[in-house]
């Protein structure tokens, strides 16, 4: 097939449905990390709570938004995307807001009566709702708004555009930190998906495909979950996943701190963070063009692999460089396994349920971010407060990652000809 074949095959394989639905994911991107980037400095430093406590409460916050992702796609399914998205995208305006007015005097009343930290747990838990419903129905439209034969590439567009949103909030985050309050990082989040809710209004038209099983009832829906939750080596395989993410998410609970308070009090984490986004940005189409030819489960453990194995970097040398070294592995092995496992996850989904399957897919994802948050609070708080060897900490990050791996490959071991058995 020739270049310009291949870019008709783009032109025309996507409907407007998948353009709308991703371009406001890359805005709820952009509020999610600009609001993720500043949160556990926020916590620690602007609202007083230790070093733990703050990166348990991290956790939370990242934890729930994807958690509650496998019940959104149900849900998705149910009210279908126009509405799962537009109801989404108000929850996460009205969320982030209160998030920013934590310490404001209108609340004053509220924290006099309510202990801090179950004040700030529920407003963490906020986002999730929104988040939860966001996911689910853009990666669904994704895949019902694209043809077959530009799927992949589809999938790397989301990727892609997902980073896009992602290097920009925590460079939205750092200009905001720096020339005002760090509340107003999470008001201009509010703002940014406030505006993607009258976006998905005007402009997005609910994706269907010609012979669809479209979901008609709550009890359909019900049956769809219980369908997954049945399946146990799909469980299986997101139970050993999760371990990718136990690891991944230290370059926002921990690494910032780790940098602010072990190695240089002036970096400015908040853009430090941008690195791996870019490097995304950059390279996702590159990688998986070369990767194409690797089948989808090797891609996924080569990339865990090279995630798992970026923080020994961290081991190896106490410098800022060493931190911005450790992103940018940690994004190459990123690039290489999640468009694959996303791929891998909705070529698994039945007609119709693409919303609850592509839900559960990212369960691992938060998680891993709930364990990450008590894990990460742990090592920092027992290497670097109590036994002052902080490099140390990251030796159990990589073994996470490595062991994930092992694992993964194991399950591919043990599975893929029982599969490929059952095909013959």
């Amino acid at each position: 097939m020739s270049f310009s074949e291949r870019v008709q095959q783009v032109r025309t394989g996507f409907e407007r449905p998948f353009w709308v639905a991703n371009i406001t994911e890359l805005f709820e991107r952009l509020s999610y990390y600009a609001a993720f980037a500043s949160l556990a400095r926020y916590l620690h430093e602007a609202l007083r709570f230790p070093v733990e406590q703050a990166s348990s409460l991290t956790g939370l916050f990242g934890g729930l938004v994807w958690f509650l992702a496998a019940f959104g796609g149900a849900v998705a399914d149910r009210l279908g995307f126009r509405r799962a998205l537009s109801v989404a995208y108000l929850i996460l305006s009205c969320s982030y807001f209160l998030l920013g007015s934590i310490a404001a005097p209108w609340l004053g009343p509220v924290r006099d009566h309510v202990p801090l930290v179950a004040l700030v747990t529920f407003i963490l838990i906020l986002p999730a709702l929104g988040v939860a419903l966001v996911k689910p129905s853009v990666v669904g439209t994704t895949a019902r708004a694209s043809n077959e034969n530009v799927r992949s590439i589809g999938y790397a567009i989301y990727y892609t555009l997902v980073n896009i949103g992602g290097a920009a909030g925590p460079y939205v985050a750092s200009w905001v930190h720096q020339r005002m309050n760090v509340e107003n990082v999470f008001r201009v989040a509010a703002l940014s998906v406030f505006l993607m809710f009258f976006a998905v209004l005007l402009f997005f038209r609910e994706p269907r495909k010609a012979g669809e099983v479209q979901t008609t009832s709550l009890g359909q829906v019900v049956r769809n979950f219980g369908t997954v939750l049945m399946n146990p080596r799909f469980m299986l395989f997101l139970l050993i996943f999760t371990g990718y993410w136990i690891f991944y998410w230290q370059e926002f609970i921990i690494l910032p701190i780790y940098v602010h308070d072990y190695i240089n009090p002036n970096t400015d984490t908040e853009l430090m963070l941008v690195t791996g986004p870019v490097i995304v940005i950059a390279f996702t189409v590159l990688v998986n063009v070369v990767t194409q030819k690797i089948p989808a489960f090797s891609a996924i453990i080569l990339g865990t692999v090279i995630s798992g194995g970026a923080w020994i970097v961290l081991v190896v040398s106490r410098s800022v460089f060493a931190a911005y070294l450790t992103l940018v592995l940690v994004a190459i092995g990123e690039i290489t396994q999640s468009p694959r496992y996303y791929e891998y996850i909705s070529r698994l989904a039945p007609s119709g349920q693409q919303g609850t399957y592509m839900g559960f897919a990212f369960l691992p994802i938060g998680i891993g971010s709930l364990i990450a948050g008590v894990f990460g609070g742990r090592l920092i708080h027992h290497y670097g407060e109590v036994v002052h060897r902080p490099q140390q900490m990251w030796w159990p990050v990589a073994g996470v990652g490595l062991a994930t791996a092992l694992l993964l490959w194991i399950y591919d071991r043990v599975f893929a000809p029982a599969a490929a058995s059952t095909t013959d």
